[in-house]
């Protein structure tokens, strides 16, 4: 389980858009007809918050999730694979794959969520997901930054698999007053600084989110029930 993303809000109460957009498009690639293709794209600029929305999918609805290195081969995506499956990874990459393929067979209709797929084309790797999704007819969604969608068009076979491409949206007010509720609860977080805190981002829910931490902790530190601009301003924050 991921443990390093900004938390969301689920239940009866909103969610931010993003997170709400990855919901929407594991469900229609889930629910497809059997033959279309099985592919979900979720890309978009760093920091707009998809492994945010990576990770919510992956406790809610149970999906595979696997972060994408650096520094992987063939092998160590195998390996993770099967650990995130909770099997111990041995032999060859061949039999790894066959274990994942029969693993994920028999667990019809389970999403698997690539995140930082950018690292599987730029390796030349791409076609592990291909194999793994063709041979299994699992929903696989991969996520990257915002050139996935136009490295993903020179390999033919893997985007003419692409059922739906989702852009993530940048953060706005509405969703930095939904991180407020939970980074900085119990205070009024005023909308004319959540609009401020936005413009300064650039959009960017990471950037947003700690933002947020530091007004929290200026309320703290002034006992203030409500921040303003000019507060969040004079704090030096």
């Amino acid at each position: 389980m991921n443990m390093h993303a900004t938390p969301v809000k689920g239940g009866s109460t909103a969610i931010l858009k993003n997170v709400s957009a990855m919901m929407t498009l594991i469900e229609t690639v889930r629910q497809r007809p059997e033959q279309s293709a099985g592919f979900g794209l979720f890309y978009g600029r760093s920091g707009y918050g998809k492994t945010v929305a990576s990770t919510y999918a992956q406790n809610e609805e149970n999906c595979l999730y696997i972060e994408v290195r650096e520094f992987w081969t063939r092998r160590d995506f195998c390996v993770a694979f099967l650990e995130e499956l909770g099997q111990r990874p041995r032999g060859t990459i061949s039999a790894m794959m066959r274990e994942i393929i029969g693993l994920l067979g028999m667990d019809y209709g389970r999403a698997v969520i690539i995140d930082e797929a950018d690292k599987l084309i730029d390796k030349r790797m791409i076609e592990l997901a291909r194999d793994l999704q063709e041979m299994t007819r699992a929903p696989v969604i991969l996520v990257g930054e915002e050139q996935l969608k136009n490295k993903l068009q020179a390999y033919e076979r893997c985007d003419g698999r692409v059922l739906e491409r989702v852009e993530a949206l940048p953060c706005d007010a509405e969703d930095a007053g939904e991180l407020a509720g939970m980074i900085a609860p119990g205070i009024d977080v005023d909308y004319e600084l959540l609009d401020y805190i936005v413009a300064e981002a650039k959009g960017s829910t990471r950037r947003v989110a700690n933002a947020l931490y530091k007004v929290s902790n200026l309320a703290r530190s002034r006992n203030l029930n409500r921040v303003l601009v000019a507060d969040y301003a004079q704090g030096g924050v």
